[in-house]
């Protein structure tokens, strides 16, 4: 028995029978056979593929909420991934489901994240015409533009976790949902950190009838929807929270969408960001040569308009700062002695 097989053979002992088994994955959108001296799962090699991708890296330089703050402390795209697989660890952990899958769930599921958050997701639907969502941009990364074109070759209940973070249809596993749930817990929880930080919010901002169900700070609120969501998923058999709980955090983020992600303070840059991203991209469209090496083999298959999508979709927020100053802000000119 390999090593591979051997943490296999485990996950059967260790873990419930609703549980994600990596010897039962449905595979790969190109097969691969397994090496003898792997030791690792199928789902803990994606998450290593995650982890060792351009995307990935990237997300340190992506905004979360506030657009380039001032300060070393604010969430980035990057801290906020790190957050959610850690809250989806823990609780995979005690409701006996895969660890690794959830893991690499949550590493890849924000990847497809444009430069200055949901500003960036706006300007692209603009330009495209068609709602530009994260989720399928995401999916996207891993399954064609990471490797040259080759895609990470991820599993399907990685990919499927993936995509269906957000948006109307829930994953097939429970670790899939549960990751969709912790990146709710943890998206709402440290946003509101990030506000008090910035001064838009304190604590006692969050609605009494919020804080008495859901907590007083941050840790309690996680620790209420952590615990919550456990103890209902063991008596349910599917990743729930109860009623109570569920309203609580729904009213908690029609809060923050009133008061922080509305908020001029929070946004008060978006509008600057969008038109930056647009005439990026439509210095592309006339200037598709001007595109990076490594897109240009893409403009004969997938087109210039999609091209230049992904290639904006791809940038931080630095880097798409340096390339606007770049093409449209004059240098300083000096005479060289």
């Amino acid at each position: 028995m390999t090593v591979r097989e051997e943490l296999e053979w485990r996950e059967h002992r260790m873990y419930h029978p609703k549980a994600a088994f990596a010897d039962q994955s449905r595979g790969r959108l190109n097969p691969e056979e397994p090496r003898e001296s792997d030791v690792r799962t199928c789902y803990q090699r994606d998450a290593d593929r995650i982890i060792h991708s351009k995307a990935f890296r990237r997300l340190m330089h992506k905004t979360q909420v506030f657009l380039r703050p001032e300060g070393d402390h604010y969430r980035t795209r990057m801290t906020h991934t790190l957050e959610v697989a850690r809250i989806a660890r823990t609780m995979t952990r005690t409701l006996g489901l895969n660890e690794d899958l959830a893991e690499a769930i949550a590493l890849g599921h924000d990847l497809g994240h444009t430069p200055f958050g949901h500003a960036g997701e706006s300007a692209l639907t603009d330009m495209m015409g068609v709602p530009f969502r994260h989720n399928e941009q995401s999916l996207r990364v891993v399954d064609m533009l990471e490797r040259d074109g080759h895609g990470l070759n991820l599993t399907y209940e990685v990919r499927m976790g993936i995509l269906q973070h957000t948006g109307d249809t829930w994953a097939e596993t429970m670790e899939g949902r549960l990751v969709r749930r912790s990146d709710q817990i943890a998206y709402v929880n440290h946003d509101i950190d990030d506000a008090i930080r910035a001064g838009i919010l304190s604590d006692d901002d969050i609605p009494q009838s919020i804080a008495d169900i859901l907590g007083h700070n941050n840790s309690d609120r996680i620790d209420t929807l952590v615990c919550d969501i456990i103890t209902t998923s063991r008596e349910a058999g599917d990743i729930m929270l109860t009623p109570k709980v569920e309203q609580a955090l729904q009213d908690l983020r029609a809060f923050m969408f009133e008061h922080v992600y509305r908020n001029p303070v929070a946004k008060g840059e978006e509008t600057k960001a969008k038109d930056m991203l647009k005439r990026l991209f439509e210095y592309y469209v006339q200037h598709p040569e001007a595109l990076p090496e490594d897109f240009q083999p893409q403009l004969s298959f997938d087109g210039m308009e999609r091209t230049i999508c992904d290639y904006i979709a791809g940038m931080t927020d630095k880097y798409a700062v340096d390339k606007f100053s770049h093409i449209f802000i004059p240098m300083g000119w000096h005479v060289r002695g």
